[in-house]
């Protein structure tokens, strides 16, 4: 079968190449795959900067935003032939530390937990793909294609998760939201804080193309103004970009008892020129808190399924900006100035 696969820490290192049918011991369900979501981290493993081979090959096999049908069940799954399914990401480290041993491997403490297509198991760019029965997410079948966005919605379902019950330490009734950055990660955002009943901000550079109107349409409101501009201090902030100035920006304007969620990862950039000292003060005097947040655990890919079910189609259909073909993974990856989510198609839905 055909796979996308990449030699990690070696740049322009990744090929679409023939390689074996997936081995049994990566679960008795098998799954052809239908699409795979392109992210920032596929793109830095191609670019040499991470990423890990599992043990004793050199390659690994690309792709954790994954979307199949069930090509066999196996005797145990309860799934049916024909099933719509997407692979959780993470598996637990083998040791266990305390919270992998309980289910919250997205809270692993000592860093040796495993994942799909990134850290030692090969990924799902690939024409088949086996996995273990409690690890497949089962999708309500009317989402189609639309189902590939289910990680990165899991991984917005856990930082709205930890956002609420760390709000929830004293009485709090939060209004206003203000989410930076209107990539996938910042629109699913915005689209769980429009679904908890949210007044939600979506801040981003774009001042034209597509990300405006698909906000407005959320019942949103889209701005591309400095943060000291708004208007107004959010009660929560969903920061979705890593950018160091956003950040230094976002945490001196939340209200007071405010939570901001740190959920984009950022690579050096320019130094923020907010004192330091001072953002710590301000924090201080008005109770903020500000954590970060990162991969999801089994409820939250549940959770993550119920709120793109309970989701408009058609607004999520907008998100999927450009599909390519499996032969043309390289353009994929190669971000252009409209993209929201680029996804590879192996087969139809």
């Amino acid at each position: 079968m055909k796979a996308i696969t990449v030699e990690p820490m070696n740049p322009g290192s990744a090929r679409l190449e023939e390689i074996a049918e997936p081995d049994p011991h990566y679960g008795s369900v098998l799954v052809e795959a239908i699409a795979v979501g392109v992210c920032g981290t596929d793109v830095e493993i191609t670019e040499g900067k991470y990423g890990w081979a599992p043990t004793g090959q050199p390659r690994l096999v690309l792709g954790h935003e994954s979307l199949g049908r069930v090509i066999d069940p196996g005797p145990t799954s309860g799934l049916k032939k024909g099933d719509l399914v997407v692979g959780i990401v993470r598996r637990p480290d083998p040791i266990p530390c305390p919270n992998c041993a309980v289910g919250e491997w997205d809270m692993c403490r000592n860093g040796q937990y495993t994942e799909r297509g990134i850290k030692q198991i090969n990924g799902y760019m690939s024409e088949r793909w086996r996995i273990e029965p409690e690890y497949a997410i089962k999708l309500d079948p009317t989402l189609g294609i639309l189902g590939v966005l289910l990680e990165p919605t899991s991984v917005v379902t856990k930082a709205w998760e930890h956002v609420l019950a760390v709000g929830e330490r004293a009485f709090w009734e939060p209004k206003t939201v203000l989410v930076t950055g209107a990539g996938p990660i910042g629109l699913l955002a915005a689209l769980v804080g429009r679904q908890l009943g949210y007044d939600v901000h979506v801040l981003d550079r774009a001042q034209t193309g597509p990300k405006p109107e698909i906000v407005r349409d959320l019942g949103a409101t889209y701005h591309s103004c400095a943060i000291a501009e708004l208007g107004f201090n959010p009660d929560i902030v969903m920061e979705c970009t890593g950018v160091g100035q956003v950040i230094s920006e976002a945490i001196p304007a939340l209200a007071a008892s405010g939570v901001l969620c740190l959920a984009g990862v950022g690579h050096g950039g320019s130094t923020p020129k907010v004192p330091a000292a001072d953002v710590a003060s301000g924090a201080v005097l008005k109770n903020n808190v500000v954590l970060g947040s990162v991969n999801a655990n089994k409820r939250h890919w549940y959770k993550a399924g119920e709120t793109l079910a309970r989701a408009d189609r058609a607004w999520l259909a907008r998100l999927i900006t450009r599909r390519e073909k499996p032969e043309n993974f390289a353009t994929a990856l190669a971000r252009k100035p409209d993209d929201i989510k680029v996804i590879i198609q192996f087969s139809e839905v």
